[in-house]
């Protein structure tokens, strides 16, 4: 139940999106992976089409600040998924490429995200997911337009 006549907090966006933010978690954590994260998932994917991206890069297309980007990237390569290397025309970046482990990770993880699809949208029909999609995109386009984002 939502709405205006929803008792609080479930009357707010924010409080929905976090509830909805848990159940993609604790599906995420059943049904793909305890070990890789949806965003360390997010950035095996962004490596896979954009191989030797920046860490400045990486964080730019997955919308993550910093210090955020580094942490995961730094994960990543402790666990072996990235290789971090030098730029052998900038000497001063850095290259991000996936490792045979994290390309094998990836070929994984895809198909167990692409199952929980529909557990996460199971309520909705077709158009209903598709209009779910638009809305958050335009959300957060709104919200980027406000300079809510980064």
């Amino acid at each position: 139940m939502s709405g205006p006549e929803a008792p609080e907090p479930l009357r707010y966006t924010g409080h929905l999106l976090r509830r909805a933010q848990q159940v993609h978690l604790a599906v995420w954590q059943q049904e793909v992976s305890t070990e890789v994260t949806s965003v360390q998932f997010a950035a095996l994917a962004v490596l896979d089409g954009m191989p030797g991206a920046s860490q400045a890069e990486l964080g730019a297309d997955l919308f993550l600040d910093r210090s955020t980007i580094a942490d995961v990237v730094s994960r990543m390569v402790r666990r072996g998924l990235i290789a971090r290397t030098q730029d052998t025309v900038d000497r001063r970046r850095k290259t991000l490429t996936l490792t045979a482990d994290g390309r094998a990770a990836l070929e994984t993880l895809r198909p167990r995200v692409e199952a929980i699809e529909p557990l996460l949208t199971g309520g909705l029909t077709t158009v209903e997911r598709a209009d779910l999609r638009r809305l958050l995109d335009k959300m957060l386009a709104g919200a980027g337009e406000q300079g809510l984002l980064r």
